[in-house]
């Protein structure tokens, strides 16, 4: 069963880092685009950084550039290190892929920032 699958969430005080993964499993993920979103209470979820097939990346204005996404190919993995981190950075985070024109989620990991 193809799936995505975060991890590296946790809680963390202002100013720190966190490195967050998103593993697949029967999908190649060098091959697609992969994005990371996060949806806070309240809020709908949003878009924060994509690394194309290519390897070009891009990062929405408010984590650019404490946020940086790149591939581990040899793990099938995409990491998002998350620097600098503020309140406002507090959600679940999720990963994100298309295949064959299908969508696939991961079921999210929990990032807490305290002031």
């Amino acid at each position: 069963q193809a799936q995505l699958v975060e991890s590296g969430g946790g809680l963390v005080q202002a100013g720190g880092s966190l490195t967050l993964s998103c593993a697949a499993s029967q999908i190649l993920l060098s091959t697609n685009a992969v994005a990371w979103h996060r949806q806070a209470p309240g809020n709908q979820r949003e878009w924060v950084a994509t690394v194309a097939s290519g390897g070009a990346t891009r990062y929405a204005d408010s984590v650019n550039p404490r946020f940086h996404i790149w591939r581990d190919n040899a793990r099938n993995t995409v990491i998002l290190q998350m620097t600098s981190l503020q309140p406002q950075d507090t959600a679940v985070y999720y990963c994100n892929t298309k295949v064959r024109g299908r969508d696939y989620w991961g079921q999210g990991t929990q990032v807490t920032v305290s002031s």
